[in-house]
């Protein structure tokens, strides 16, 4: 038996090498050939580096993409604000962006989320979706879009800082530096360009700015567990009863004077604005995080004074251009320093339930 086992050992080994020798070098090689495959795992870790860095760019574009869309919000609602009044506006810019996010769902089928992500989905529904529309459409009565824009120069940072709050994510000291002074700037521009006169609408925007903060974030977190598109569907699937009733009611209250730039605004808070912006605003807050992607809205009070300009012909300081050069300066710094991914806990969706 051992003189077969030894005669067995042989012929595998010289099967397995391709040459005749004697088995103790053959045993002694053996180990070499097993090994030979090591150095492709070992230049493995590697190659996946490249290739991460495409997430975050799409990431960055899409959430980028989101700010130009969201820029034109409030251009848009003071056009439909010419046909609508105030709460017509908002339940049918809300009806009108749920039958849309309806029609996505049903078409690839969309599975209902689970139940511990309602909650999370009430407060996307409540921030973006009916308050953050609500408040702003309240407060454009009474202020310019210009004046209005204040509040998307707060809103960056306290979406950092609520984002930094719920996902645990742990931003470097630098971004905290660069964020409070592009915040600064945009606030000390904004505030110039409507001559530092407050106007009663700025408890409405104040109170925008914390609502749609805290849908930001939770938006931004439930996107890391389903696809971006349907958190924002789903949340408006949520509203339509409401926005449906809140239709049927301020629509006969209400007077209507049906315009091509109220019909105009009207479709592009419902579609634009409320559906597709928030689509790939989501989509690139799971690709780069919370805090990194509220810093790119630094730039969105800036872009909409320019659409105001354009649509409205509201008229615009010569400070811009520097303002936004400084901006810009500090949305790089942002997107540039590394994040201190720090979680405490698991990204949010798989750790219970959701707060609010």
């Amino acid at each position: 038996m051992r003189a077969q086992d030894s005669a067995t050992a042989s012929g595998t080994i010289a099967v397995t090498i391709g040459t005749e020798t004697s088995p103790p070098p053959a045993a002694a090689s053996a180990p070499t050939q097993v090994m030979a495959p090591d150095p492709a795992p070992a230049s493995a870790p590697g190659a996946p580096q490249h290739p991460a860095k495409a997430p975050a760019r799409r990431g960055t574009l899409l959430a980028a993409l989101g700010v130009v869309a969201f820029s034109l919000t409030f251009p848009s609602t003071a056009w439909g604000l010419e046909s609508f009044g105030p709460w017509s506006l908002v339940a049918l810019r809300s009806t009108l962006a749920a039958l849309i996010a309806g029609c996505f769902l049903l078409a690839v089928r969309a599975p209902v989320p689970d139940r511990r992500h309602w909650g999370g989905l009430a407060v996307v529904a409540g921030g973006v979706v009916v308050g953050f529309p609500l408040l702003t459409t309240l407060a454009l009565q009474t202020s310019t879009t210009s004046h209005a824009a204040v509040v998307v120069g707060l809103l960056p940072l306290t979406t950092a800082v609520l984002g930094s709050l719920r996902t645990g994510e742990r931003p470097s000291r630098t971004f905290w530096i660069a964020a409070l002074a592009g915040a600064a700037v945009v606030i000390g521009f904004t505030v110039r360009q409507s001559g530092g006169v407050l106007t009663s609408g700025d408890l409405y925007l104040f109170g925008a700015l914390l609502v749609c903060a805290a849908g930001y974030t939770e938006g931004g977190r439930l996107a890391r567990v389903m696809p971006g598109w349907q958190v924002i569907g789903w949340a408006l699937i949520l509203c339509l009863p409401f926005a449906v009733a809140g239709s049927a009611v301020a629509l006969p209250l209400e007077p209507v004077h049906l315009t091509a730039h109220g019909v105009l605004g009207l479709v592009w808070v419902a579609a634009g604005s409320t559906f597709f912006g928030l689509y790939v605003w989501y989509r690139g807050m799971a690709g780069i995080g919370v805090p990194r992607a509220s810093q790119l809205q630094l730039a969105q009070p800036l872009l909409t004074l320019a659409w105001s300009f354009l649509l409205l012909g509201e008229e615009v300081s010569a400070a811009a251009p520097l303002a936004a050069v400084a901006v810009l300066v500090c949305i790089a710094a942002t997107q540039r320093t590394g994040r201190r991914g720090r979680a405490a806990r698991r990204p949010a969706g798989e750790t219970g339930p959701v707060r609010s």
